[in-house]
């Protein structure tokens, strides 16, 4: 089930979702969120807190260094620019 609404948008840059979007999305605050920007559109992915991720089973096993591979073939494909803060 999905739902398309409208957002406000704060003076800071701040976006007020409403309450399904939240609960559909299973977003809960204190929480993160990864964003994804392109011209015209911006994609929130919600991630999951350390408690959530030790709750699922694991899908597959691979090595630290497999898995660095792996993260850095996919911020080349998504041109994500990680940043420290």
């Amino acid at each position: 089930m999905g739902v398309v609404t409208r957002a406000r948008v704060g003076k800071k840059g701040e976006i007020y979702t409403t309450k399904d979007v939240r609960e559909i999305s299973g977003l809960k605050a204190p929480g993160e969120v990864i964003l994804i920007a392109k011209k015209g559109e911006i994609r929130v992915k919600i991630v999951p807190s350390i408690e959530e991720l030790l709750r699922e089973k694991p899908v597959l096993k691979i090595s630290f260094e497999e898995a660095e591979g792996i993260i850095e073939k996919m911020q080349r494909e998504f041109m994500i620019d990680r940043k420290e803060d």
